[in-house]
């Protein structure tokens, strides 16, 4: 075996140098805490009609002749109060919605900051997740660090003015937004965006850049993110702004099913081959670390696994 400007003398180095390789390829520097506060005066313009704000989460803004629409808070009002001055900058006319794409804390405790005549619009499934489980995910939030316990310090939801079952569209002036439910995923009330005539698509959780689907408790299921991709590969969006990470493009979504699918048909073949789901996260952890080394979070597979495992009894 020969390596340029090296050779290599016996098997016992062949075996040395690949076991540390295998070490370095297989170690991950841990990944940094998010930066909780969105920047400030700083806006990507994504297409004509859609802005986001890059942050702890990614804010969408959308911008008609006639309204806006502000998608997503940030965690807590002093958040809100950043995302909320963004939108009132881009703004072209008076009215104002606020949507969001779930309700956990980051997404949804900054509603407080907006002025009392903004139009706050959810999906009847997301609006009982709220209300079922809203301020627990804002103390569990709050126990995680000071910080954090400081911008959600006396949070609370106000009632939505519009409600909708499964879509619901809004003529902002020269642009439309679709805003949809395709059923439980991430959490049960999973909202999406689709901004026409952008072919923009504000994704939430369900469509991200390159991240294991994140199954925080039993409110989330597989099967169901897996079914809304299937349903979401044939509309063609052109540009995706999702919940966290890097903005992109429409491969995101085949990028997403493929991985997805991938991952649920090997947790199922090794539960038909009698592994535990312990032992066949760790496997598939390994596996995946190899098959994608530049997927950050593959620690998140073993979760993954254990609701695969459930949802298949």
């Amino acid at each position: 075996m020969k390596m340029p400007g090296y050779r290599l003398r016996n098997s016992a180095a062949v075996a040395a140098m690949l076991v540390a390789s295998a070490a370095i390829a297989l170690a991950r520097p841990p990944q940094a805490p998010p930066v909780l506060m969105l920047p400030e005066n700083q806006v990507t313009h994504v297409s004509p009609h859609v802005w986001a704000i890059v942050g702890f989460p990614n804010i969408g803004i959308v911008v008609g002749d006639r309204a806006t629409l502000v998608v997503d808070t940030g965690l807590g009002p002093r958040n809100g109060a950043i995302a909320l001055h963004e939108a009132q900058k881009l703004s072209k006319g008076p009215v104002l919605y606020l949507t969001t794409t779930h309700y956990h804390a980051e997404h949804a405790a900054g509603e407080g900051a907006f002025p009392p005549g903004t139009i706050l619009v959810r999906p009847i499934a997301q609006q009982k997740e709220l209300e079922d489980k809203g301020a627990a995910f804002v103390a569990m939030f709050s126990s995680r660090s000071p910080q954090m316990k400081e911008l959600l310090e006396g949070v609370t939801f106000r009632a939505p003015d519009i409600t909708f079952e499964k879509e619901l569209t809004l003529d902002l002036g020269g642009v439309k937004a679709r805003l949809f439910w395709m059923g439980q995923a991430h959490t049960k009330g999973d909202e999406l965006i689709d901004v026409q005539p952008d072919s923009t698509l504000i994704s939430g959780d369900i469509v991200q850049n390159k991240m294991v689907p994140n199954l925080p408790d039993d409110n989330a299921s597989m099967k169901g993110w897996v079914e809304i991709l299937a349903a979401l590969r044939p509309m063609k969006f052109k540009y995706i702004v999702p919940d966290h990470g890097a903005l992109g493009d429409g491969s995101l979504i085949e990028q997403d099913f493929q991985f997805f699918t991938k991952l649920q048909h090997r947790a199922l073949e090794m539960k038909k081959q009698g592994k535990s789901a312990d032992d066949a996260g760790a496997a598939l952890t390994a596996e995946f670390r190899t098959k994608f080394p530049d997927w950050p979070n593959l620690s998140a597979i073993p979760n993954v696994v254990k609701h695969v495992y459930a949802e298949n009894p």
